[in-house]
């Protein structure tokens, strides 16, 4: 499951973030980059008006990888008394040495070491954070008018991010000017962590305000954890339209109004085939995905109204992204079985064809429905029974 950060710019909009939902407030400056510092004056502020409510993280700022200024920055807004302390890992000299300088700090401080995928990318400096103590490692942008994080990378890529992260015992994040159509899309990779700022703010102006019903708007679509202090409230009596305005379905099983949702004719470079041939090299495969959708009984608003197509293509990618597979009825039943994983979906039409392997194309069809007895109210991505960002 994921945990919701939202950034804010001191404790007036930190009480807005705690309020409409955010599992962690994150206190920067986006006036002065992608990790501007606030003084440890409106940190402490901060900290103090959201009284251990939340988690609360704050960066040190772009700073040079000099390790006396990365140490004592870091160690100066440790004394603010948040949780978390990010620290940008630019590509320059010395960022190794700034890595391991801060393994003294590591034990009383959760240090997260922010790598960003519009620089150079060392996936090298996951272990070495790891050998130093840190808490976790997160995915950013260092241009925030450069695009957005899944701009830079792909799904496939930052599932191995992600994967990589948890192999070393790290908790995993990402952000990078995150768009509410990026949810559904980074939920299939099950990180720890989603950071929003510029999706918050007024006229999606990172510099703006944050608006309490952006917000909510990204509140809605990220399920809660476990580890979420409101998890406990889910528990409570619900209203069940605003269930299924995000994402969840109590009764599938009834007639309800539903969506048709397709991704036709998608060919990507796949290793599939029983043949010795086959292993060599990829083949061409076409992809066919019809996916009935249960939707609200109102109008579609936003985000949390619809099923994102997006999610097949992705979930695609991840799935053939992990290597041969000897059957392509294989194949069909993987790309099925992650998206009955979405409460709405309630079956499954997947259609493969081998483009390669002569005249004409061969391949597979299969139909596949959500059992009765998973009709029961879920998350939008249940916790999987074994981890999809694990090596198979």
């Amino acid at each position: 499951m994921t945990l919701f950060l939202a950034s804010v710019t001191g404790a007036e909009e930190a009480q807005v973030a705690l309020a409409h939902g955010a599992d962690i407030v994150d206190l920067k400056d986006p006036a002065k980059g992608a990790l501007g510092a606030l003084s440890e004056e409106t940190v402490q502020a901060a900290v103090a008006g959201i009284a251990g409510k939340r988690p609360v993280s704050a960066v040190i700022g772009d700073l040079p990888m000099q390790v006396e200024a990365i140490v004592g920055a870091a160690s100066a807004m440790a004394d603010t008394g948040v949780d978390f302390i990010k620290v940008g890992l630019f590509p320059e000299p010395g960022r190794e040495a700034c890595i391991r300088a801060l393994h003294a700090l590591a034990p009383t401080t959760k240090i997260i070491g922010v790598m960003f995928a519009d620089l150079t990318l060392d996936p090298a400096l996951i272990r070495t954070m790891a050998d130093a103590g840190f808490a976790g490692a997160m995915l950013d942008t260092a241009g925030k008018g450069g695009g957005r994080l899944l701009d830079h990378m792909d799904i496939p890529a930052l599932r191995e991010f992600v994967a990589a992260c948890r192999s070393h015992g790290l908790l995993a994040g990402l952000a990078g000017s995150l768009e509410t159509p990026d949810v559904p899309r980074l939920l299939l990779l099950q990180p720890d962590v989603l950071g929003f700022r510029t999706a918050l703010c007024a006229g999606r102006v990172r510099t703006a305000p944050i608006e309490a019903a952006a917000v909510d708007v990204v509140r809605d679509l990220i399920p809660l954890d476990e580890r979420s202090a409101a998890y406990e409230r889910q528990r409570a009596p619900v209203d069940y339209r605003l269930l299924a305005a995000r994402g969840y379905s109590f009764d599938p099983t009834k007639d309800a109004p539903a969506d048709h949702v397709f991704v036709h004719d998608l060919v990507l470079p796949v290793r599939v085939g029983a043949y010795a041939s086959e292993h060599e090299k990829p083949q061409r495969v076409r992809f066919n995905v019809d996916v009935k959708v249960l939707r609200p009984p109102h109008e579609a608003e936003d985000m949390r109204d619809v099923f994102s197509y997006d999610v097949i293509t992705d979930g695609i990618g991840m799935i053939v992204a992990r290597g041969h597979v000897t059957l392509a009825e294989t194949l069909a039943e993987r790309i099925a079985a992650l998206l009955l994983e979405h409460p709405r979906v309630v079956r499954v039409t997947v259609r493969l064809e081998k483009l390669d392997l002569g005249p004409g194309a061969v391949g597979v069809t299969i139909a596949r429905e959500r059992a009765a007895d998973m009709a029961e109210v879920h998350q939008l991505y249940p916790a999987a029974k074994s981890d999809p960002n694990a090596a198979e």
